[in-house]
C-alpha cells in the first residue's frame, strides 16, 4: 500500500465519520488560508492601479470534484484572466503597442501553498485518528 492510497483512504474516512462535517470545515480554514496566500501575491506584484482586483479574489464553497472534496480561490473580477495571464496592449483604433506580461498571481499562490497544505492534512488526518481511537 503506497502512502499515496493511504492518505486518500484516511481522508475517505474523515469524510464519512460525521458525515463529513470535519473534513468539510477543513477545507474551508484552508481555502482561506490559499486566499489570503493569493491576495499577499497578488497586493506584492501587482503594483498599478487595476480596478476591484485585489477585492475580488474570494474562496469558494466546498465541492465534490470527482469524488472528493475540494475548495478553490478565485477572482471575480472580469479583466482578472488579463492580470493573471498577460495580454496584447491596443489603443482605441485597434493599433497593437506591446504585450503586457502576466503576473501569474494564483500559480505562484498555488506553489507557496502546496508544503502547508501537506502540514495541515498531516496534522488533521492525526486528529481525526485520535479523534476517532478515543
Amino acid at each position: 500500500m503506497s502512502l499515496d492510497k493511504l492518505s486518500k483512504d484516511l481522508l475517505k474516512m474523515a469524510n464519512t465519520i460525521n458525515n463529513g462535517k470535519d473534513a468539510k470545515e477543513f477545507l474551508k480554514k484552508s481555502g482561506n488560508k490559499l486566499k489570503n496566500k493569493t491576495l499577499n501575491v497578488a497586493k506584492s506584484r501587482v503594483k498599478e492601479s487595476t480596478g476591484n482586483y485585489i477585492k475580488s479574489i474570494k474562496r469558494g464553497k466546498v465541492y465534490d470534484f470527482k469524488g472528493a472534496l475540494a475548495v478553490r480561490a478565485y477572482s471575480t473580477a472580469p479583466h482578472a484572466h488579463l492580470i493573471e495571464y498577460g495580454h496584447i496592449k491596443k489603443d482605441r483604433t485597434g493599433r497593437e503597442h506591446g504585450f503586457q506580461r502576466g503576473y501569474n498571481v494564483f500559480g505562484t499562490a498555488q506553489k507557496e501553498f502546496e508544503e502547508e497544505f501537506y502540514q495541515d492534512t498531516e496534522k488533521f488526518i492525526d486528529e481525526v485518528l485520535m479523534k476517532d481511537f478515543k
